[in-house]
């Protein structure tokens, strides 16, 4: 226990003390009158952490001020990693997109980008997240449904048309064929002229968290870590200004955990991370600087605020006490959030916009460095121009006009933030002893710890839906008839899909099978070989204007396909 001056208040000052004492004993006679079904009235986060009705110096007594918050820019950066955070710059208003074919997506980033949109983050289709070509079986039904269709270079070249990549930094979401799109986006930024050190970005690439919650892999998770440790290397020797991993909590929020399990499986995704990379000799300090996290945004608009704050002391305190990094960039937890799809109604689905306003300002609270802002219709389908523009002028309204970005943390202090971010820690700490009992994050993931532990809380959450403990405007309360609540929806038709089919086929009878099959069997041979970076074999395949398909199909030659263990 630390001396009570250095703590947020002067919890034993006699008068204070009584003066609790008296108002407790008038609430709690109030508050043991049981709450009926659909009143909202609940004691608990989201995430079913207690709460009490209010919160005083007491519930912060232990906290160190210098030790545990200390000034925004400052170890551990609970306040924030830039001493005036948006004082001195916004957060990257980024917003995640992808549709139909490349051209179609690049008309979409054209217009994002004359609205005032500041860097691009692209959605791929599902085919293409499985490491499928567009006229695979596997494929049929899904190209360009979920996100944009990238079968070769060519496909990435027309994506980007017409956009410096030299300028504009871009964010993709892939992770089993990670490498692959990489080595395409490197193509195409050196066919411009453009060379490899001047680009800038994040690539998710995070596979342990495939393996937890939104089940995209291709390989068995050892083989998939190794190949994210060669990308660490290759980016960290080649790309400076590249984050070559995004660890990302966000689908497994939207898998149906809580904030807590969020933190703690996604920061020791990290630490799982960090540590391969430098088992396999690299400096932490060479690495570390341009790693990356990615998080939601959830409705509890408190506990979100707690859990952004939590995650930056934690990541601090770990990296440079337990990892051993002495530069201060290693020590800190940079971010991106997008607001929770998971959170979104089909029901009454303009509710949503108001949803998504709240948990976007949650998001900035919490000391974000970019933002994606969902549309009111993506819970229906693909977004349409109109709403994307609702979502992106939402961003705007609160970056310009709420003047909440003039004082950085400025919840900072608060009894009730301090307390729970103090607790978010405290529960963050507690399953990562239990992951350590296990031998690491592959070896809990191989035993279903995380799977169940967020089907669980998954469970949980969903019963108090069903007994109205939880009220979800629009869902089980207040609800309106279906015919009152229809929207525009963007419909991809099934033209297209046969279209980016014959795409690929034209691209595969065009070029020199020759050069490709010669990449390919030295792609497997640097697959076989851990000593061999698999980036420079990879990135001359995808010259040689080999598909991620048979991309994909070497590489499993070498490492086989993973095949899930059930768990239930």
């Amino acid at each position: 226990m630390m001396e009570r001056a250095s703590g947020l208040g002067a919890p034993d000052n006699p008068e204070f003390v009584e003066q609790r004492e008296r108002w407790e004993q008038k609430w709690s006679s109030r508050a043991s009158r049981r709450h009926e079904p659909g009143s909202g009235a609940v004691d608990r986060t989201i995430s079913d952490v207690p709460l009490k009705p209010t919160y005083d110096p007491q519930d912060v007594a232990h906290l160190d001020l210098a030790r545990d918050l200390s000034f925004p820019g400052e170890f551990p950066y609970t306040r924030g990693i830039h001493a005036g955070m948006y004082r001195d710059r916004l957060w990257t208003m980024r917003q995640f997109a992808g549709f139909g074919n490349a051209k179609q997506t690049n008309e979409r980033y054209h217009f994002l980008l004359q609205q005032g949109q500041h860097g691009l983050s692209v959605a791929f289709d599902m085919p293409t997240l499985m490491g499928y070509d567009s006229d695979a079986l596997e494929a049929r039904g899904e190209v360009g449904k979920c996100g944009v269709a990238i079968d070769s270079l060519r496909d990435m070249e027309q994506l980007f048309a017409g956009i410096d990549l030299g300028d504009i930094t871009t964010s993709m979401t892939i992770n089993g064929p990670a490498s692959i799109a990489l080595a395409q986006y490197i193509a195409t930024a050196e066919n411009k002229g453009i060379p490899r050190a001047k680009l800038g970005g994040t690539l998710q690439a995070d596979i342990l968290k495939e393996y937890i919650a939104q089940k995209e892999w291709i390989f068995p998770p050892r083989p998939h870590v190794r190949i994210i440790v060669d990308m660490m290397k290759f980016c960290t020797a080649e790309m400076p200004r590249w984050n070559t991993i995004s660890v990302s909590g966000y689908h497994i929020r939207e898998a149906g955990s809580t904030a807590v399990q969020e933190l703690a499986f996604t920061l020791a995704d990290g630490f799982a991370y960090v540590e391969a990379a430098m088992k396999a000799g690299m400096d932490v300090d060479a690495f570390a600087p341009r790693l990356s996290f990615f998080f939601n945004s959830h409705i509890d608009f408190f506990e979100e605020i707690c859990k952004f704050r939590a995650a930056r002391r934690i990541y601090a305190r770990h990296m440079r006490d337990r990892y051993g990094a002495k530069d201060p960039r290693s020590w800190t937890l940079r971010f991106h959030t997008q607001t929770a799809g998971c959170s979104a109604t089909a029901q009454q689905p303009e509710n949503n916009i108001v949803r998504v306003a709240y948990e976007a300002m949650a998001a900035v609270l919490g000391g974000t460095q970019s933002l994606h802002t969902n549309s009111m219709d993506e819970v229906l389908a693909l977004p349409t121009e109109k709403s994307v523009e609702i979502a992106l002028r939402t961003q705007q309204v609160l970056a310009y006009e709420t003047n909440v970005t003039n004082v950085a943390d400025p919840l900072g202090g608060s009894y009730f933030v301090e307390a729970l971010t103090d607790e978010m820690e405290r529960e963050a700490e507690a399953y990562f002893d239990q992951i350590r009992e296990y031998g690491g994050v592959v070896e809990a993931i191989e035993a279903g710890f995380f799977q169940h532990e967020i089907a669980d809380a998954s469970y949980r959450y969903q019963r108090s839906l069903e007994t109205k403990d939880r009220v979800i405007v629009g869902v089980n309360a207040f609800e309106k008839p279906e015919e009152d609540q229809e929207i525009d929806l963007l419909r991809i038709p099934e033209e297209m899909e046969r279209a980016q089919a014959r795409d690929v086929q034209a691209v595969r009878a065009d070029r020199d099978a020759a050069r490709v099959e010669e990449s390919l069997a030295a792609l497997k041979r640097a697959c076989a070989d851990e000593r061999i970076n698999v980036m420079p074999p990879l990135i001359d395949a995808v010259k040689a204007l080999a598909t991620e398909g048979e991309i994909v199909e070497a590489m499993v030659s070498v490492y086989g396909r993973y095949t899930e263990r059930p768990a239930f």
